[in-house]
């Protein structure tokens, strides 16, 4: 199995930057990649970003393309998301997961990013 934890969020202003964190652990060698989703109020969860485990491609949804940043450790089983220029239409909650093969089966708890106009 695998636990993701999140971390990084908390209240920020327009125009900020913020640093998310997802930390894995437990059976992480099967891990084909992490990715970042978001679920704003009253809408449904997207995808946000994700990055391979080995080769390190990234993908991003068009929204954030420019703004935000995927990044990973492998030393930490870590990724990162770096969001800039951060807008009130990015407040949601915030989560990572990871997945072996097609879905994602392994979900932090979120973390929310609340984006002050």
């Amino acid at each position: 199995q695998v636990q993701v934890v999140e971390s990084g969020g908390g209240l920020v202003q327009a125009g900020s930057s913020l640093k998310l964190s997802c930390a894995a652990s437990g059976r992480t060698f099967n891990i084909y990649d992490m990715g970042w989703f978001r679920q704003a109020p009253g809408k449904e969860r997207e995808f946000v970003a994700r990055i391979t485990w080995s080769a390190g491609t990234t993908f991003y949804t068009d929204s954030v393309k420019g703004r935000f940043t995927i990044s990973k450790s492998r030393a930490k089983n870590t990724v990162y998301l770096q969001m800039n220029s951060l807008k009130p239409e990015d407040t949601a909650v915030y989560y990572c997961a990871a997945r072996e093969t097609m879905n994602y089966n392994y979900w932090g708890q979120g973390t929310q990013v609340p984006v002050s106009s």
